[in-house]
């Protein structure tokens, strides 16, 4: 999104509610009562947009929040990747869960499968730090 949003914009659905879609592009606006009731919300209408989390990261960049603006940004890329997946990835990114092997192939999935470069690179990062501290698993644990 091209919009560039401040602290005045936030919260985004009391400030700039035209800005919010749900993951099957519903304006927030047509999430209402009426509508869960007459059966025209679906369960996917109620989860967070990447597009939401985006904007999100925006404004926590914009006010000086630099780490939690890529959180959000990480956040959108995982919107993409199944529950179970984000589960085991979690797991696997425990110290000494994983061989370097095993990170670097999560990393390769998660970009190649689901275009979640930054995810990717975060798990790449922590692979190398926890080789520099030893915590990696060895081959075949």
């Amino acid at each position: 999104m091209s919009t560039t949003l401040g602290p005045t914009d936030y919260p985004l659905s009391v400030q700039r509610p035209e800005l919010l879609r749900t993951p099957t592009g519903r304006p927030l606006a047509d999430v209402t009562m009426a509508a869960v009731v007459a059966g025209e919300i679906r369960n996917e209408d109620l989860r967070i947009a990447p597009g939401t989390l985006q904007l999100q990261g925006e404004i926590s960049e914009a006010v000086g929040r630099r780490q939690l603006g890529e959180n959000m940004r990480r956040a959108a890329e995982l919107t993409a990747v199944p529950d179970e997946e984000v589960l085991a990835i979690y797991n696997a990114l425990r110290p000494r869960a994983s061989s370097a092997a095993r990170l670097a192939e999560i990393a390769d999935r998660l970009e190649n499968a689901y275009s979640a470069t930054l995810c990717a690179a975060l798990v790449r990062e922590a692979a190398q730090v926890y080789a520099d501290r030893d915590l990696l698993a060895r081959e075949g644990d």
